[in-house]
């Protein structure tokens, strides 16, 4: 009876072990840590919400930052704001991320581009079949397109840097839940999608590009030893949620009913750590780490500890993906009904 269970239990240890070494042996690109005390640090969407708090935490960490956004008035705020807060002069640039020309002139001047942030984000919400399609291309044009722009222009500064440290490119992409935009900073606050939820058709689409986008740049530039980080900001309080609330289809804040928001410094402060440690995906709270284990897919995974518990927790989370989904479908069901 001992013997038998001596065996069970060795069996029970034998499987986890091995396929941690496994992993640790296959798992890449390598873990890698990004320094920010003295280095250049550019930020989109940086003069309100998520992109002025990442600002001013990596000044007061000793970078040198330049903060990009439309409204020129409220980056010269944004700059006062960091200045009487941590005693750093950043610089500032006005332009439009969806005008390429502008952008490319703006790293040019801003200089040689340690630390990228693509931070600028906007959402309308609304069906597709409602919606305009200004609105829509407008938001392909910013999220996606003005991130194409923001990461071409700085690519050959940053692939011929004098300092070979590890460079990083982040871009903020989104957790499921609500999203609010400043439609004159393109100032990101909070994000819906790798889930695509009802109302949010024209902006999912443009975060799963951003994923697709990320997952193939990072083989691109890991050569060069620049390293990409998907980040994942939830509900965050930051100008624009009542702008959004006003025109949120009523089915939307059904299923997309949002438990709380998160303080813009504290995903600020989760960004930059994610940023720092060189992770791919970046969730910054309990829930957006279950969707990053649910979304990992053929993502790239630094820590072998975590792709272990991306192994582990596949199956469990897959079914909790289908619960929500008949949870979802369902309201969208007895909504109709109750319209008819």
């Amino acid at each position: 009876m001992a013997d038998s269970t001596f065996a069970l239990l060795s069996l029970i240890l034998i499987f986890p072990l091995s396929l941690l070494l496994f992993l640790f042996l296959i798992v890449c690109p390598r873990p890698v840590k990004i320094p920010i005390k003295n280095r250049h640090v550019f930020i989109t969407g940086g003069s309100s919400g998520i992109g002025l708090a990442l600002a001013r935490h990596a000044a007061s960490e000793g970078a040198r930052v330049s903060i990009l956004a439309r409204g020129l008035d409220k980056l010269e705020e944004a700059r006062e704001s960091i200045r009487l807060s941590t005693g750093i002069e950043v610089t500032v640039f006005s332009a439009d991320v969806r005008d390429f020309g502008a952008v490319k002139k703006a790293v040019e001047e801003a200089g040689e581009i340690d630390v990228l942030v693509c931070n600028q984000g906007v959402f309308v919400p609304g069906e597709l079949e409602t919606q305009e399609m200004e609105e829509v291309k407008f938001m392909i044009d910013v999220n996606l397109v003005g991130t194409f722009h923001l990461i071409k222009a700085a690519l050959p500064g940053m692939k011929n840097r004098k300092d070979r440290e590890p460079a990083s490119i982040a871009i903020m992409s989104s957790q499921a839940g609500q999203v609010m935009y400043d439609a004159v900073t393109y100032n990101h606050s909070s994000v819906a999608g790798p889930v695509g939820i009802y109302g949010y058709t024209a902006y999912s689409a443009s975060k799963f590009g951003l994923r697709g986008m990320a997952e193939a740049l990072q083989q691109e530039v890991i050569a060069e030893n620049i390293h990409v980080s998907l980040i994942f900001p939830p509900d965050t309080e930051t100008p624009g949620l009542v702008e959004e609330n006003k025109r949120k289809p009523q089915l939307t804040s059904i299923i997309a009913a949002s438990s709380g928001a998160m303080k813009a410094d504290e995903v600020a402060k989760k960004a930059l750590n994610g940023i720092k440690s060189g992770s791919f995906m970046v969730p910054c709270n309990f829930e957006g780490f279950l969707l990053s284990l649910a979304t990992a897919g053929l993502s790239p995974q630094r820590s072998y500890l975590m792709a272990f518990v991306e192994v582990i927790a596949a199956g469990i989370l897959r079914i909790a993906a289908l619960c929500f989904q008949w949870n979802w479908y369902g309201s969208i069901e007895k909504w109709h009904a109750q319209k008819r």
